[in-house]
C-alpha cells in the first residue's frame, strides 16, 4: 500500500513542529523575563567630569539628577544644558546597548525576530 504524504499520521502537530513551538514559547518567556529585568535596572552616567550625574532606569525614566553647584553659571546656562543632554543621551545609549546585548544572547544574534522582540528590535 502506498504511503500518503503528510506528517506521518495522527491529527496532532508533528514531533519536530511541536518541539519548535515549545522552544519558541520558552524563548519568548525568557525574553519577557529579561525585558522585565532590563526595565528595572538602573544606569548611572556622569558628564563633564562628574559635574552632572544622571541615574536612569531601563524604561528610560530619570530616577535622579545631580548637578555640581560649580557647574551652575548663570552666565553660561548652555554648557549646563549640554552636559545634561550628553548624560541623558549616553544613558539611553547604554540602555539600548544592554537591551540588544541581552536579546542577542537569547536569539543568537539574529536580530529582528518578528513578534518575539516585544518592540525591542
Amino acid at each position: 500500500m502506498a504511503k500518503r504524504g503528510g506528517y506521518g499520521g495522527g491529527m496532532g502537530m508533528p514531533g519536530n513542529m511541536n518541539n519548535l513551538m515549545k522552544q519558541a514559547q520558552k524563548m519568548q518567556k525568557q525574553m519577557e523575563e529579561n525585558q522585565k529585568k532590563l526595565e528595572e535596572a538602573e544606569y548611572r552616567i556622569t558628564a563633564g567630569g562628574g559635574a552632572v550625574e544622571l541615574v536612569i532606569t531601563g524604561k528610560r525614566v530619570i530616577k535622579s539628577l545631580k548637578i555640581d553647584p560649580d557647574a551652575v553659571d548663570p552666565e553660561d546656562v548652555e554648557t549646563l544644558e549640554d552636559l545634561i543632554m550628553a548624560a541623558f543621551n549616553e544613558a539611553t545609549a547604554k540602555v539600548d546597548a544592554e537591551t540588544m546585548n541581552q536579546m542577542n544572547k537569547l536569539t543568537g544574534g539574529i536580530g529582528g525576530m518578528g513578534g518575539f522582540g516585544g518592540g525591542l528590535f
